[in-house]
């Protein structure tokens, strides 16, 4: 039986449903990464949104739970165009349609994803439907227009831990991956900084990321208060990626606002656009978001271009942020803030991710460079 896409201008895509059975509604939007699809499905800032891949082969080398970048996947549906039932790789645990629906989230293949790449492209994210149940076209389309998409929306709530944690204290979590075993497999550097990283969606590899920096990181949720995380008394403060509308998180604006000035603090995706809001800023929808391994972003103080990681679907407002921020980096497909830092206090954040799975590590030294600043904070 077919299954069915349904954008809410009324544009209709029809393919092959696989993974689970059901009708999802969500924005839709298009990731450009050529592999990583089990890291994006993973990725908890894709929180109420259908996701589309625009490479054509997807399901190749199957599935594996230490790829997860969280607990759980996150996307509402997953349409590609071609499906690769049958994994080919030795730490293939599980092919791509039995993971999605053991986790009861519906696929979609055989669409034209060009197509639909290049829809999106034109006419902007929006929600949409998809259904292996509905039949008609004209009731998919109204269930899209009917749905919730992300601006004005909250689900940082969603995804944020409950509880207060501790990140990897046996020191096994984190080591770089390697088929060696023993005093032979990569060690990690000891800890030099403890921290505290805000939680509002975070992916399991920047945590790894950290603590192969010589980062202990305590894990708090999104909803902790200024107070609460100076009662810890960190080293510095770290401002995750996550899903949702930033204007929405008032409650994370208000802790973020009573560190600035307490603490050095590092964000990036979510955690750049949170602390917009803290400096008094604000933000505005992308017209289809940057979402894909191959981003160009400018250091406007070297002139250095790296390539990068990205999910997020809105973007700081430089003319709304005040005078003491300084934007170190732009996007150079659009010419969007992708980076900035306060010129007296040390605050910096990056829209995209230095963690990069899946994606390019060009932008790794960030996390270097939040060590060095509060290295000299000690000093």
């Amino acid at each position: 039986m077919p299954a069915l896409l349904a954008l809410e201008d009324g544009r209709i895509f029809e393919g092959e449903p696989f993974g689970a059975t059901g009708t999802r509604i969500g924005e839709i939007c298009f990731n450009t990464s050529m592999t990583g699809y089990q890291e994006v499905l993973t990725d908890p800032s894709y929180r109420g949104q259908i996701v589309a891949m625009t490479y054509p082969l997807i399901g190749n080398y199957g599935t594996n739970a230490t790829d997860q970048e969280s607990t759980q996947p996150h996307v509402r549906g997953f349409v590609i165009e071609e499906l690769s039932e049958v994994p080919s790789n030795w730490r293939a645990e599980e092919s791509l349609g039995n993971y999605l629906r053991r986790w009861e989230i519906p696929g979609l293949q055989g669409v034209d994803t060009r197509a639909l790449t290049r829809h999106l492209r034109t006419r902007g994210a929006m929600k949409a439907c998809l259904s292996t149940e509905i039949t008609s076209h004209e009731e998919a389309v109204q269930r899209a227009v009917d749905g919730e998409g992300v601006i004005g929306m909250d689900y940082v709530r969603e995804v944020t831990t409950p509880n207060v944690f501790q990140w990897d204290p046996d020191d096994q979590l984190s080591r770089q991956w390697s088929l060696q075993t023993g005093d032979q497999a990569p060690q990690l550097p000891p800890i030099r900084h403890r921290i505290v990283a805000f939680d509002y969606g975070m992916k399991r590899n920047i945590l790894r990321s950290l603590r192969q920096r010589g980062f202990g990181v305590t894990v708090v949720p999104a909803t902790t208060t200024a107070d609460e995380v100076l009662a810890l008394n960190p080293d510095g403060v770290f401002l995750s990626n996550g899903p949702g509308d930033p204007e929405a998180l008032s409650y994370a604006h208000e802790s973020v606002r009573g560190l600035i000035g307490r603490k050095p603090i590092f964000g990036i995706c979510l955690g750049h656009q949170v602390l917009g809001f803290a400096y008094g800023g604000r933000t505005f929808k992308l017209k289809f978001g940057h979402r894909g391994g191959n981003q160009p972003v400018k250091d406007l103080r070297s002139g250095k271009v790296a390539i990068t990681a990205q999910n997020h679907g809105f973007a700081v407002d430089p003319e709304s942020l005040p005078k003491e921020i300084e934007v170190t980096h732009i996007n150079l497909n659009d010419g969007t803030v992708e980076g900035m830092r306060h010129k007296e206090l040390p605050i910096f954040s990056v829209q995209y991710h230095p963690e990069a799975a899946p994606g390019p590590h060009d932008a790794g030294y960030f996390f270097e460079q939040f060590a060095e600043l509060i290295d000299r904070e000690k000093m």
